[in-house]
């Protein structure tokens, strides 16, 4: 029998039955052989070994887990809960009973609001509960007579005691016959615009409580409609509109009237001092109704016209959320979500109350509204593609002046947070991964870097903030030679902005021109290609590789370089040292200049090296004029800065001038994205041709047909 080959031995080795029979005796050989002594041994070895490895990878890979949002989430709770077990109507005969657990039917004692008439509408309330019991007896021991009672439903209607009460002290028993009550007394019932014009009526002229409980009852109906089960009816649509608009309109300054409140206080103090007095007693359960029905109509209307005006309203009553901590905590739930995920003036005014409240009530609450505004900022930069950059950009500045409010604790956070977006750079830079890759080159780590630059950027000079602002700028630096490819040009270019914005604010040289110059100066392989579709480098990070080789894509690469290069000319063309500053891009301009082959790109690389030229020469001049050496730092700070107050110089006029062209170009580009997005539509109206069966509609089909053998001939 001949040698086997060697493939036919490697088989053979794997795969033969006699081969593994072998290995079999050979293992358990080897396992007689060794002792007990040396298995354990062997086995801390292994342990120590991988022990040493997880060492030296705990560094880069402890932090996979943690989100970015992860400073903030130990913040991001509510920590209060509702006590009360009440659902939010009140009593309509204003008698105000504080019903305690132990004594539910006594009054408060020292009480003198109660008049006779409300004494006698108590006991005619127990006689009734009494009767209840009664007739609840009856329906148990005789069906006859609980059939009796469902076919003449109408005395139960005419059981109108105890309707729901708010307080929080309220028992369990007078909870069970209030819910019992009110579903019979609400059956039915059909509000209509006159009933809600005369309880307006009573409550301006004759200021009569019972007609605004009877409006803030019909209000909790109107904001829990569609919910859950009501039996009050609404006679239509404006009677709806009407009951909302006339609460969120007059309940704040009724409310301050019963209280003895100014319309212009706005502290939480004058309503803490209220809450030992009688006359809180009676006016708590209002406040808290209107407050609830209120955030409750936050949580289901959509329409943001409606949601914008609730929210003004309830602007002005947010001293009364210091008495009820747990209605406080879902406000500022419900108006960051509504700040994050709406738009235009919903957005204005939900963050108008994030902003007062975290200014007014105590420390705990702005650290709550930190914590929630940044998880929700990071929520909205998830996406992979930015459409509305204006919104996040809202988002962001509007993020940054939440933070301007306690600069220390927000810088403490801030901190935290760019420590870990720096190991997250640190686990891109070592390992290359692509998990880590794609955590860095997204929306979420960008938009996180960019509202800190914002912080910096407002209170660089008021604050130390020094050492935070070098740590971003080697942060950004790193994120810019992590990517230096020409899909990551929008990353790139980002990056480039926002050194430009840490310069011009805290007035410290950053080094950025080579960085610039490397997007101005990239040139295919193949030389220009075709015009290919509208590329927007603000609202993505990374291109797809069918666009680099487009002329598209070098247009907009060559133009976005220059308006990058011009913002950081202009911040030093007044300063002492600019000829030396422009020697080397003015050499690399020149050069490009004179390899680019499109006229109008070369027109506007000219006009940029000729404003850069001007100035050098302008700056060359006037510094040949000084008397001072360059040791002498503060007559240095001083130079031309009466020129630079000014903004007079030619080279400030054609950084406008830029500025209007980049302004116009990305409403061009808007247009055509607009465009791009209408004929998508079309095209899925024309596929929406399909009928349900699976088969197209042969007329339709039959028609574009014939149109296109009629344009044919044309053709």
């Amino acid at each position: 029998m001949g040698k086997l080959g060697k493939k036919a031995r490697k088989f053979a080795k794997k795969n033969l039955p006699s081969v593994l029979r072998d290995r079999r005796k050979k293992k358990a050989l080897f396992k007689k052989r060794y002792s007990s002594k040396n298995v354990e041994s062997n086995v801390e070895d292994q342990a120590k070994l991988i022990d040493h490895s997880n060492e030296r990878n705990t560094e880069v890979e402890a932090f996979e887990d943690l989100p970015l949002e992860a400073p903030f989430m130990e913040n991001d709770c509510d920590g209060v809960v509702d006590s009360s077990d009440s659902d939010g109507y009140l009593s309509e005969d204003i008698s105000y009973e504080n019903e305690t657990e132990s004594e539910p039917g006594k009054l408060l004692e020292g009480d003198k609001c109660t008049s006779e008439l409300m004494m006698q509408n108590i006991k005619i309330q127990e006689n009734l509960a009494v009767q209840k019991s009664k007739l609840e007896r009856l329906k148990r021991k005789d069906p006859s007579f609980s059939k009796f009672l469902e076919k003449h439903k109408d005395i139960e209607a005419m059981q109108n005691g105890v309707v729901f009460s708010d307080e929080d002290e309220m028992s369990n028993h007078g909870r069970d016959s209030v819910t019992e009550d009110n579903q019979g007394k609400n059956k039915g019932r059909v509000l209509t615009v006159s009933a809600i014009s005369s309880w307006c009526r009573l409550i301006k002229e004759e200021h009569k409580e019972e007609a605004f409980v009877c409006l803030l009852n019909a209000y909790r109906a109107a904001c829990h409609y569609g919910t859950e089960s009501i039996g009050l009816r609404f006679q239509n649509a404006e009677t709806f509109c009407s009951l909302i608009m006339s609460v969120l309109s007059e309940a704040d300054n009724i409310l301050r009237g019963l209280l003895g409140l100014s319309s212009s206080s706005y502290k939480k103090e004058a309503v803490l001092e209220l809450k030992d007095t009688p006359q809180w007693v009676n006016v708590k359960p209002l406040i808290k109704s209107y407050l609830r029905s209120t955030l409750s109509l936050l949580d289901q209307v959509t329409d943001s016209e409606i949601l914008a005006f609730a929210l003004t309203r309830l602007r002005d009553s947010l001293p009364f959320f210091a008495a009820f901590p747990y209605l406080l905590q879902r406000l500022i739930k419900t108006t960051i979500h509504l700040w994050a995920t709406g738009g235009g003036m919903l957005s204005s005014a939900s963050f108008s109350i994030v902003l007062d409240v975290a200014s007014i009530f105590t420390t705990d609450c702005f650290d709550n509204c930190l914590a929630k505004a940044f998880v929700a900022y990071l929520a909205q930069s998830r996406a992979t593609d930015i459409v509305n950059n204006k919104h996040l950009q809202f988002l962001r500045n509007s993020l940054v002046d939440l933070c301007s409010l306690d600069v220390q604790k927000s810088l403490s956070k801030a901190t935290v947070s760019v420590r870990q977006l720096a190991k997250v750079l640190q686990w891109g830079l070592r390992t290359k991964k692509k998990e880590a890759l794609q955590r860095i080159c997204s929306w979420e780590y960008a938009n996180c870097i960019n509202l800190w630059v914002g912080f910096i950027a407002r209170n660089v000079w008021d604050y130390d903030l020094h050492a935070f602002f070098f740590t971003m700028v080697q942060l950004i630096n790193g994120v810019v030679r992590l990517f230096p490819g020409p899909r990551y040009f929008p990353l790139r270019l980002n990056c480039i902005q926002w050194l430009n914005d840490l310069s011009n604010s805290t007035g410290v040289f950053i080094p950025i021109t080579s960085f610039v110059l490397d997007v101005l100066e990239y040139k295919t392989v193949g030389g220009r290609g075709k015009p290919g579709p509208t590329l927007f480098f603000q609202s993505v990070l990374k291109l797809p590789k069918s666009c680099l080789k487009s002329q598209t894509f070098q247009d907009e690469c060559i133009t976005s370089a220059i308006e990058q290069l011009s913002s950081h000319f202009l911040q030093w063309s007044y300063h002492i040292s600019f000829p030396e500053l422009a020697t080397v891009p003015l050499i690399r301009l020149k050069k490009f200049n004179e390899s680019e082959t499109k006229e109008s790109l070369c027109r506007a690389v000219k006009h940029l090296i000729e404003q850069v030229e001007k100035n050098v020469d302008s700056v060359q001049k006037k510094r040949n004029e000084v008397a001072f050496s360059p040791n002498d730092h503060q007559s240095v700070e001083t130079f031309l800065q009466f020129d630079k107050s000014s903004l007079s110089s030619p080279f400030s006029q054609y950084y406008r001038s830029v500025l209007d062209k980049a302004a116009l170009r990305g409403s061009h580009k808007n247009e055509k994205i607009s465009l791009s997005r209408r004929d998508k539509s079309k095209r899925k109206r024309g596929d929406s041709l399909i009928n349900v069966s699976g088969h197209k509609d042969l007329d339709a089909v039959n028609g574009t047909k014939k149109r296109v053998k009629r344009r044919a001939p044309k053709a």
